[in-house]
């Protein structure tokens, strides 16, 4: 059964990772996926290789600035045009740091929330309208585990994806009656380029504190996105839904 089928969704951050997870699991859902690259190049690079796998895909990529809300409108509005309507926005793109506060420059505490925070703001705004328009629609946040637990170093991290949920919360109130529903899935420690690339006895020494005896996959959290996305999902909203092992800090 394809829980999305004959929707449209915008992926933030879709070329890799978790964001590449999920397009790939919405797309093998039944929906036409845009995906939103940092590079227009990046972006033709992820869906080149999508219809390479399977020539059925419908994909395309785009790179508009993230946490701008105007550029988002047109960007969106223009999803519009080609595809009808926008029945999904995930605000998954995002950058971590591991700083110590003594070390953390100004500039690059402001980069995190431009990108983690602003552009899910931002990239809300624009979709709001349009989603009204055709009756309602879906909005997912990328949150993390950190967002609950904290970190011990990196703390504009953290306090980004604090702020996720508070959107998350806030918005799934105030556009319930338009329904809209927003939510959130609280990612931890995932087998992505940055975990494949430590060493294994400190990966051996992350999976020690995971009670389910493993790190996550990205398909594990694309999972996630995928019910959120759904009508399975339909009284779900406001909800900010961990996928993390159960992972004890």
């Amino acid at each position: 059964m394809e829980l999305l089928k004959d929707k449209v969704a915008v992926v933030t951050g879709g070329t890799r990772g978790i964001g590449l997870a999920i397009v790939k699991k919405f797309l093998d859902n039944g929906a036409t996926v845009v995906l939103c690259g940092s590079r227009q190049e990046s972006a033709d690079k992820a869906v080149a290789e999508l219809k390479e796998k399977n020539s059925d895909y419908k994909v395309s990529g785009i790179a508009p600035k993230l946490s701008n809300s105007e550029v988002m409108y047109d960007a969106l509005t223009k999803v519009v045009d080609e595809y009808g309507k926008v029945d999904i926005l995930v605000n998954n793109a995002g950058i971590s740091a591991r700083e110590g506060i003594e070390e953390y420059e100004d500039e690059d505490f402001d980069k995190i929330l431009e990108l983690n925070v602003k552009a899910v703001f931002a990239g809300t705004k624009a979709a709001v309208p349009l989603m009204k328009k055709a009756g309602g629609g879906v909005i997912l946040n990328t949150s993390s585990m950190v967002s609950i637990y904290g970190q011990p170093s990196g703390c504009g991290y953290p306090a980004s994806k604090f702020a996720v949920n508070g959107l998350t919360k806030s918005l799934a109130r105030e556009l319930g009656k338009d329904n809209i529903r927003v939510n959130a899935v609280a990612p931890g420690v995932t087998r992505t380029d940055m975990v494949a690339a430590l060493p294994e006895e400190m990966v051996a020494r992350i999976v020690a504190d995971i009670p389910l005896g493993r790190v996550g996959e990205p398909e594990d959290v694309a999972n996630a996105f995928l019910f959120l996305a759904s009508d399975m999902a339909s009284y779900i909203t406001g909800a900010v839904l961990s996928v993390d092992g159960a992972t004890q800090v």
